[in-house]
């Protein structure tokens, strides 16, 4: 599957579930030096965006496995 990231690019995503704990940690770290806020700012945006768009493809597929039983 594909999503859109932040830039516009489609991202390929071959493992969700690890595509889901890869965001989760990415959109957490952020550099020791302050001089470096702005660009931890938009990485946590750009980290965060995707980790939002892959739960959330997560939580469909959850609602149609369960609406299928």
């Amino acid at each position: 599957m594909y999503i859109t990231d932040l830039n516009g690019f489609q991202i390929e995503v071959t493992d969700l579930d690890d595509a889901i704990r890869i965001t989760a940690e990415n959109k957490q770290n952020e550099h020791e030096n302050q001089g470096f806020s702005k660009l931890d700012k938009r990485l946590n945006n750009y980290w965060t965006d995707m980790y939002e768009k892959l739960k959330a493809i997560k939580e469909q597929i959850t609602t149609i496995k369960i609406s299928e039983q």
